[in-house]
């Protein structure tokens, strides 16, 4: 079992900026962040395998940067230049496989999931 826990959310305005945190209870190959909007289902946003490579929501690439810390077990979320659209809870994720997935079924454990609101 791996455990995980967010922080980091927020209020902020829009054209702000946020890092979140995601600390598991060990290491873990692949880390990813996926969020849910009110009335939405949940959506991929990155994930990062244990070598640093990445893969992004076409939604946040180039606002949002994702990396790691392995010595830690920790997975960052840089958001930059939020949007009210980024409003959501985000949640923390990992899987046992080694390889990259924006599939929420290809994780094998979640976080509690951390609010982020950005108001216009």
């Amino acid at each position: 079992q791996v455990q995980l826990v967010e922080s980091g959310g927020g209020l902020v305005q829009a054209g702000d900026s946020l890092r979140l945190s995601c600390a598991a209870s060990r290491g873990t190959f692949t880390m990813g962040w996926f969020r849910q909007a009110p009335g939405k289902e949940r959506e991929f946003v990155s994930s990062i395998k244990w070598d640093s490579s990445t893969y992004y929501a076409n939604s946040v690439k180039g606002r949002f940067t994702i990396s790691r810390d392995n010595a830690k077990n920790t997975v960052y979320l840089q958001m930059n230049s939020l949007k009210p659209e980024d409003t959501a809870v985000y949640y923390c994720a990992a899987r046992r496989e080694r390889w990259l997935s924006g599939r929420s079924s290809d994780y094998d454990y979640w976080g509690q999931g951390t609010q982020v609101t950005v108001s216009s």
